[in-house]
């Protein structure tokens, strides 16, 4: 009975991990605060979201589409222009 509790424990940690992970998911609090950053920078945000560890902001400035790339602190660290 032991070796099936812990099975079923060894099996559901990996589940709960991913399910904590950072999938995209953001509060609202912290994407009012992006978004009043951005703005303060002159750019009309137009969606914010989480990949691969980044704060992705898509914005427009003087007509053209940029995706921004943020780090936890805000700072943008890569710049992407559409065409």
């Amino acid at each position: 009975m032991t070796r099936i509790i812990a099975l079923a424990l060894a099996l559901a940690l990996p589940v709960s991990a991913y399910a904590s992970s950072s999938d995209g998911a953001m509060t609202a609090e912290r994407k009012t605060e992006i978004t009043n950053k951005l703005t303060a920078d002159g750019y009309e945000v137009r969606k914010i979201d989480v990949e691969d560890g980044m704060i992705e902001a898509y914005v427009l400035k003087d007509g053209q589409r940029i995706e921004l790339y943020l780090d936890a602190a805000l700072n943008v660290v890569r710049t992407k222009v559409d065409d």
